[in-house]
């Protein structure tokens, strides 16, 4: 087995971790742990993958860009927030398929509910204006429960 020295970059720096920041167990010998430093210009060309292109999904009434976060209605770009444009992505995305309001939360806002859910209501709405009257109707309210999206061709 190669020493540890031997599998970081060159320019990386390792030192012993804290021992309080490492787990113990009952009756077993503690625990060696080391924390890596690596410089930033090196550390995300090693760790990161080369970037693939995003997908752009269109399904004929909707297209999303999402290397450019755009998105469009029928070859009208529609003008939206940070949160519109991810919650249009993750309705699109997923078409037919019912969102709690709390998962729309997890998953678009990021982080648990906090609230009552008022919040997913006011970002459908403007969504929905944004889309128009000829295609609010693609966002479809499921009583008591939360938001589907359905395409119109």
């Amino acid at each position: 087995m190669p020493p540890v020295a031997d599998l970081l970059h060159s320019g990386a720096t390792w030192l012993p971790a804290p021992p309080h920041t490492l787990p113990t167990l009952p009756g077993q010998p503690p625990m060696v742990g080391y924390l890596v430093l690596v410089p930033a210009d090196r550390a995300t060309a090693a760790a990161a993958p080369p970037a693939e292109p995003a997908p752009t999904r269109e399904d004929g009434l909707v297209r999303i860009d999402a290397d450019q976060r755009t998105a469009w209605v029928k070859g009208r770009q529609l003008d939206l927030t940070y949160l519109e444009f991810e919650l249009l992505a993750h309705l699109v995305a997923h078409p037919h398929r019912v969102h709690s309001r709390d998962q729309l939360v997890t998953t678009v806002w990021g982080y648990g509910h906090v609230g009552d859910g008022r919040t997913v209501d006011v970002h459908v709405a403007r969504l929905r204006r944004k889309l128009g009257a000829e295609h609010r109707k693609t966002i479809v309210t499921v009583r008591r429960v939360g938001y589907k999206y359905v395409p119109t061709a």
